[in-house]
């Protein structure tokens, strides 16, 4: 059966990151769903809403009464006619923009949906065109190259960062912050670390052109080019040169795990792209645990810091693999609103179920449907612990997270606070405790409503804000490695676990290296770069039945 997910995308603005989340989707629907007549909770007036054949009033139509009954904030909404949908005409991102408009925090006098990077459109909430879906990415964010099954379309180069050695430097370096495993990058040897010196046969890295530069950085690495030329340099110190052509390939999640030796712990390291498709994701993630089990590992290190999110079921297996073995009972809750709880949604009949073959399900002859067959109760969407794997008695745990840090990412943090050692290193994360599924429209168009609110063990949650970090650091600079023990963030996290380390050596396949602190105060970044192309939510895709 399908699932739910939770999804979300970040923007930053010198880093290009972009993981996502964005996770598996729901299956198309042979059915084109239309309006229903309002139900009870579409109550108000609603004298405007006349018969008609117009596909595009059917689309108003439909975005505003499907939100009255599934968007999580729907006690905030008018009724039909002070709304008056059909006004929006063919602009349905406005439409559902509107919409989610309504429901302010009071925490921050905004909407729960204002977006601060971005406050012309959703933080959350977002509509997907089905026909201008890419051929691979067919989930979830339109802009993540890479899918919650694992599908990339592109040369494989998520983001870069451009940094001067210090504040009066005349020179800047651009590292790559993060490849995609699989992609036509890997396939040249490059990883975080590496950094380019030509873009197109364009020398970059002057301070003074920099505002010239910037331009053919953005296009060449988040234009989404059919092809680019590059030359620089590996992170061992090899120079490279060569054409990336966009291409389909199937990525691995994981850039890198390590098991780093720190006195007398071991930690862990794993940096996790995505919570892609359990046909993408378990079998990776089991390796690294079985892994760092029998490495001994005694803590663990967990790079989220480009993970936007994806599918809630990955979220829920990464926290079993984690959690210790003595963590039981409830692991986090999912609260839809109290329509759906109620089992008042009846729109949610034109949504039939589909199997895994896409084809939609019968019973004795009747369709399945989102409404009659589903239970949206507490009870029933009540998740609780059950370990996985075999490293069982790990009790303390850094999570390194950025802006980039969202949706299943932060429920997995959020989970195992009750039950953990839970500490933070990076700066606020996303702020995304919100999830969803894709409602169907006209057979045209998904729709990710905000849906439903997750809380942990402990009902806490509510972190639309982001979470806080408990060591505050920004020197995302890309010139480490993932796992490599000099990078800042993950010396933080390190120092967190074993204060005022000063050596480190570290066990991988690879080789092993020792900690520097190389001119940690002087380095600097220059803005001005695109953010990454990760997808940012968490989706349900489990469906419970009555």
């Amino acid at each position: 059966m399908k699932s739910i997910f939770l999804l979300e995308k970040p923007t930053l603005l010198l880093m290009l990151l972009i993981t996502v989340l964005s996770m598996g989707a729901c299956k198309k629907s042979r059915i084109t769903p239309e309006p229903v007549t309002p139900g009870p909770r579409n109550a108000g007036p609603n004298t405007k809403q006349t018969p008609t054949t117009d596909r595009t009033q059917l689309t108003n139509d439909s975005l505003f009464l499907y939100a009255k009954e599934v968007y999580y904030w729907n006690d905030a909404l008018p009724s039909y006619d002070d709304f008056t949908p059909r006004n929006y005409g063919i602009n349905y991102d406005s439409e559902l923009f509107a919409i989610t408009k309504y429901k302010i925090n009071p925490a921050t006098s905004q909407a729960y949906e204002y977006r601060a990077s971005d406050p012309n459109r959703p933080k959350y909430s977002y509509i997907e065109d089905l026909a201008n879906r890419n051929p691979v990415a067919v989930l979830a964010s339109t802009e993540a190259t890479v899918n919650l099954d694992g599908n990339g379309n592109d040369v494989g180069i998520l983001a870069v960062s451009a940094v001067r050695n210090s504040s009066t430097s005349p020179d800047y370096k651009l590292f790559i912050k993060a490849v995609d495993k699989g992609s036509p990058a890997d396939g040249l040897g490059l990883t975080r670390g590496a950094y380019l010196t030509k873009i197109n046969n364009v020398a970059i890295g002057t301070v003074a052109n920099f505002n010239s530069e910037v331009n053919t950085i953005n296009d060449a690495i988040y234009g989404n080019p059919a092809s680019i030329k590059i030359e620089g340099f590996r992170t061992d110190g090899t120079p490279f040169s060569g054409t990336l052509t966009k291409s389909l390939y199937k990525s691995n999640p994981i850039f890198k795990t390590n098991v780093l030796t720190v006195g007398a712990k071991k930690i862990g390291y794993l940096a996790y792209a995505r919570f892609s498709s359990k046909a993408n994701s378990e079998a990776v993630l089991d390796a690294a645990f079985k892994d760092f089990a029998s490495q001994s590992v005694t803590d663990l290190v967990i790079d989220l810091r480009y993970n936007g999110g994806g599918y809630v079921d990955m979220a829920e297996y990464l926290v079993n693999l984690i959690a210790p073995s003595t963590a039981t009972g409830v692991m986090y809750k999912e609260y839809y609103n109290s329509t759906m709880q109620n089992h008042q949604a009846t729109i949610l009949k034109n949504q039939p179920l589909l199997d895994d073959n896409d084809k939609i399900r019968y019973s004795n002859g009747r369709m399945l449907n989102s409404f009659d067959d589903l239970d949206f109760s507490l009870a029933r969407n009540t998740y609780s612990f059950s370990k996985k794997g075999t490293l069982a008695n790990v009790t303390n745990i850094v999570f390194i997270v950025t802006g980039n840090t969202a949706s299943a990412s932060e429920l997995v943090i959020n989970s195992l606070k009750p039950k953990m050692n839970v500490k933070l290193v990076g700066v606020q994360t996303y702020g995304k405790p919100i999830g969803f599924f894709p409602i169907r429209i006209q057979n045209k168009y998904d729709v990710y409503y905000s849906m439903f609110e997750t809380k942990n063990a402990l009902d806490q949650g509510g972190y639309y804000g982001g979470m806080t970090p408990d060591v505050i650091n920004d020197r995302d600079f890309a010139n480490y490695d993932f796992g490599d023990p000099s990078e800042y963030l993950l010396a933080s996290a390190i120092d967190v676990l074993v204060p005022k380390t000063v050596t480190t050596s570290v066990v991988s396949r690879n080789r092993v290296m020792s900690v520097s602190t190389d001119g940690l105060g002087s380095k600097s970044s220059l803005g001005g770069l695109n953010q990454t192309k990760e997808f940012i939510g968490m989706i349900e895709a489990r469906r419970r039945n009555k």
